[in-house]
């Protein structure tokens, strides 16, 4: 059973390009709690991502970690091949030296921080056996996800041509390289955030030393100028100071001659995070440009407000009727408040949906004692109202918080039960003599 009431506008595509003009082929801004799109350009299409690949690398080594498949101390002994690669100095990279172990612990900071390719790889055999097979993960993983424009060909954003200068095959086209939409790229930086938010903790240092206290040790600076930490180290990096943003803390860039330059950012502040995403930018510096200029534009123009407080009433659905109870009725609520990122100013963005569980309720709409307080009875769903709002980074994108009985209703004993129904059963047969009666005038 399902019933509509409208509630609240949306935040119109027009109005945000109008007062966003970013300078990318594809760009994104999004709450990250919600997935509630904010802005957007261009983003269901398919460019590069370049390094921003290393998002899904760095999922499916945490999830591993997670599970118990990899371990942090675990070591790679590093191949001829992976060596060669890592001394390749027209790419990212820290030197592996052939024969040599290294911490997974290690090799995963040389890709978050340095965007270390060879590390990377690395990481893709250790997780996946060997880079195909890494490759078939990440496509599975993506469509897991719920991910739509995206191919996977490598673990690291290269393009292939590269790897083959020190690897013999690589999957798919010698030419071809990773491309995702701007939309799913927010996806994948969500699903990255909130199943594993330590990764925020690795993304946000600016400097850090990669394999400390060995002969390989190695000064490496995040490619992200725009992290707070740079401000502590000003001194050794004093163009980055332009860049830096208050609340920033991640999460990944990636540039090549095709993909051009991208950076997917993500900034809290009082609370409040967004996730940002900017695509085919013409240089370094404009990629942080824009970023900040979404970002300005998220928390300038957004902020947190209550749309409907804790045990909310839906109108015209205050109680709901029970039969085989104590009592014919029970009051229902939402079980938490709900809270969203709206414009200033502007609290009426949604409507809601009420729908009640069919397995609690009959076709009547009637629930069945005994119930008890907090049980849940449905949900009440939030959804943009206008048909021109950005909605949600998922098609099935919502707002939903449950619907609870706000008391018991205990069940009826037999006797109560079996005296209403010789009252109904009198009460239908005097109204059917009434009626009876009644023709007779």
């Amino acid at each position: 059973m399902i019933m509509f009431f409208s509630l609240f506008a949306g935040i119109n595509k027009a109005d945000a390009e109008t007062a966003l003009d970013v300078n990318a082929s594809g760009a994104i801004l999004v709450d990250a709690d919600t997935g509630m799109i904010l802005y957007e350009k261009n983003s269901d299409t398919a460019l590069g991502i370049a390094s921003m690949t290393k998002m899904m690398t760095e999922y499916l080594l945490l999830e591993a970690v997670k599970e118990g498949k990899v371990k942090w101390n675990q070591e790679y002994l590093v191949s001829p091949e992976i060596s060669k690669m890592s001394h390749d100095d027209s790419l990212s990279n820290v030197y592996l030296r052939v024969e040599s172990k290294y911490k997974v612990e290690d090799l995963y900071a040389a890709m978050a921080i340095e965007s270390a390719n060879a590390a990377t790889m690395a990481i893709a055999e250790i997780v996946g056996g060997s880079e195909a097979k890494f490759v078939e993960m990440m496509n599975k993983k993506a469509a897991e996800l719920g991910l739509e424009k995206y191919k996977f060909v490598n673990s690291t954003g290269l393009n292939n041509r590269d790897i083959l200068k020190h690897l013999p095959e690589v999957v798919g086209d010698p030419d071809e390289e990773n491309i995702m939409s701007a939309k799913d790229v927010a996806s994948l930086a969500s699903h990255l955030i909130h199943d594993f938010p330590e990764v925020l903790k690795t993304s946000s240092i600016p400097e850090k030393i990669f394999a400390k206290g060995t002969e390989d040790e190695f000064v490496m600076d995040n490619w992200n100028w725009m992290l707070e930490g740079y401000e502590e180290i000003a001194d050794r990096y004093p163009n980055y100071q332009q860049f830096v943003y208050d609340g920033l803390d991640g999460l990944k860039t990636g540039s090549t001659p095709f993909a051009g330059y991208n950076f997917t950012g993500t900034a809290i502040r009082d609370g409040q995070r967004y996730i940002s995403v900017v695509m085919n930018t013409s240089s370094q510096s404009e990629r942080f440009r824009e970023t900040r200029k979404v970002l300005d534009y998220a928390f300038n123009n957004f902020r947190k407000e209550e749309i409907l407080p804790k045990h909310y009433q839906v109108k015209g659905k205050k109680t709901l009727p029970v039969i085989k109870g104590k009592e014919d009725q029970v009051k229902v609520y939402t079980k938490e408040a709900v809270n969203l990122v709206v414009k200033n100013g502007e609290k009426d963005n949604f409507k809601t949906t009420l729908t009640l569980d069919k397995k609690k309720v009959n076709n009547q709409g009637e629930l069945t004692a005994p119930i008890k307080k907090g049980q849940k009875v449905g949900t009440l769903t939030l959804q943009p109202k206008e048909a021109g709002n950005l909605g949600f980074l998922t098609k099935e994108g919502q707002i939903t918080v449950d619907i609870i009985a706000a008391e018991d209703v205990d069940k009826a004993n037999w006797f109560v039960l079996m005296m209403r129904g010789i009252g109904g059963f009198f009460g239908d047969l005097w109204g059917g003599i009434s009626s009876t009666v009644k023709g007779w005038f």
